[in-house]
């Protein structure tokens, strides 16, 4: 906080980031953090990647924020991944729609009964104008907007409600196992809807990396979690088990990671040569990303 007060002056135009943050922990100074940059005429953007931790318990527009953006394939049932389609509808506060791009879609009510009628506002004041006609993947949006719609409000917070519970269940799982010494909790004690262990003891001690558990989780049938990810954690593990996930996948999931754990403490080789059972081994990650195969071969 001091950091942010010391750089916060007329030369700021604005700020970006999510709560909770990518170690799933909500930030409590999120209000003194949005007035700083507000005192100063910055713009507070928040990246929506972790609203499955907050639905129908905390609002951005509440903490602050002017601007934020929703990742569709974390969030409101579109697929995580895969490479898409993916889309990111923008909402933003009565202080930034006068800025938004034209045209606009308008609803005018009627004043006869027949309902409301809908029209393209071309031109406005202080808007940035036109900026292109592709609007977005449509169908992803008709997907996010049926899944709301279904749930509604207490179906939404319940979704996050269960994804906070799922991520503390299994964070309790593992922490009670070989994972509380070889994997431990990065930062803070609990988390939201996710949270990253540090394998570093794992690497000082078992002589394994956080690539090694991960490529052996692939022969447990499992798909490994987030790896080296936030770059702030050495050897970073990054658990978000999410809403839909049962508890006897999370159990079995903590037990792999335990028998895992003991493997590389009678053998570390077992996890620095896996995995066995893929359809290929491991690969050489440096060679493919130095030297792509773009063109599948005639």
């Amino acid at each position: 906080m001091d950091d942010l007060r010391s750089k916060c002056d007329d030369g700021v135009a604005g700020l970006m980031l999510t709560n909770p943050n990518t170690l799933g922990l909500f930030d409590p100074n999120i209000a003194e953090i949005t007035r700083l940059v507000r005192e100063v005429g910055g713009i507070l953007y928040y990246d929506g990647a972790n609203l499955n931790a907050i639905m129908g318990i905390s609002r951005p527009g509440d903490m602050g924020f002017d601007i934020v953006h929703y990742n569709l394939h974390k969030s409101f049932t579109q697929p995580h991944g895969g490479g898409g389609p993916g889309a990111g509808p923008i909402a933003v506060s009565d202080r930034i729609e006068p800025y938004l791009p034209r045209p606009q879609i308008v609803r005018h009510e009627s004043s006869n009964g027949s309902g409301p009628s809908f029209d393209l506002e071309r031109s406005a004041e202080k808007s940035i104008g036109r900026m292109r006609g592709f609007q977005g993947n449509f169908g992803v949006f008709v997907r996010s907007y049926a899944y709301i719609r279904s749930l509604g409000g207490d179906g939404l917070q319940e979704a996050s409600e269960t994804a906070v519970l799922n991520a503390n269940y299994l964070l309790a799982k593992l922490s009670a196992g070989r994972a509380g010494k070889h994997l431990p909790l990065a930062f803070g004690e609990r988390c939201m809807h996710e949270f990253v262990l540090t394998g570093d003891p794992a690497r000082r001690e078992l002589k394994v990396k956080t690539l090694d558990i991960a490529k052996r989780l692939l022969d447990y049938g499992f798909h490994p979690p987030t790896i080296y990810f936030p770059l702030l954690v050495d050897e970073a593990l990054m658990f978000e088990p999410t809403e839909t996930e049962t508890r006897e996948s999370l159990d079995e999931l903590a037990e792999a990671i335990d028998s895992i754990l003991a493997e590389a403490e009678e053998d570390p080789e077992i996890l620095t040569q896996a995995p066995y059972t893929t359809p290929v081994r491991r690969l050489d990650e440096a060679a493919a990303s130095r030297k792509p195969v773009v063109r599948q071969p005639l």
